[in-house]
């Protein structure tokens, strides 16, 4: 299969290009991957990916001393907030977290109604208003952009400025409609397929990643 880059009219793709992803998620697309291998490989792509998307998060001047030497080094100036979609977005929190142990984590559920498509909230922890500069919003496919979009609109109505989305696999139908919805935001993935099907899942794809990560399927 050829590997897919780019969508037409959308400047705020990013899929990964590097070796250690794409063999990574050469491994997790295999049906033959049990759950534990599984949970490991989302964890070790989020760490990838999100070490490309955090690259121009702003940092303050630090004084430190070293045990020779005053040194100025620098941290992290924005705060940053962690939203995973569950439930499949669980898997990459640790991840996150092990980069940057001080983010907040909020959780927003949604599931897919499967004869529409569409997307249903059932769970939202938000504070009453942002208190984060930064909000990555973690969910390990792009399919038809439905959660995606909704999670992007119940951010920006909570008071998020900055948004960027990180995912595993994407459909060139789901970065469209998130892309159309909120041009504004960043998409980082590890992998862009071909196409959804008639069921609105990734082709190629990776099967259901909540139901692959916890056994479910």
């Amino acid at each position: 299969m050829t590997d897919f880059t780019t969508v037409s009219g959308v400047d705020q793709l990013h899929v990964s290009t590097h070796p250690l992803v794409r063999e990574k998620v050469t491994r997790l697309r295999d049906e033959t991957t049990p759950p534990k291998i599984f949970r490991e490989l989302i964890a070790e792509i989020a760490t990838l990916l999100l070490y490309e998307a955090t690259a121009d998060l702003p940092t303050d001047e630090r004084e430190i001393r070293t045990p020779l030497a005053p040194y100025t080094g620098a941290r992290l100036k924005d705060k940053v907030g962690l939203i995973p979609v569950l439930r499949a977005g669980i898997g990459m929190v640790e991840a996150a977290l092990e980069l940057m142990p001080e983010a907040q984590v909020w959780h927003i559920g949604l599931f897919r109604d499967e004869r529409t498509l569409r997307p249903i909230s059932y769970y939202n922890k938000l504070p009453s208003s942002a208190t984060v500069q930064v909000c990555l919003v973690l969910d390990p496919m792009l399919a038809t952009g439905g959660s995606a979009t909704e999670t992007v609109d119940i951010l920006k109505k909570w008071g998020a400025k900055r948004i960027k989305y990180v995912g595993i696999i994407a459909a060139p139908e789901g970065v469209r409609a998130l892309s159309s919805a909120h041009p504004d935001v960043p998409i980082h993935v590890a992998a862009l397929d071909e196409r959804l099907n008639e069921k609105g899942y990734i082709v190629p794809g990776l099967g259901d990643a909540g139901d692959r990560q916890f056994g479910t399927g």
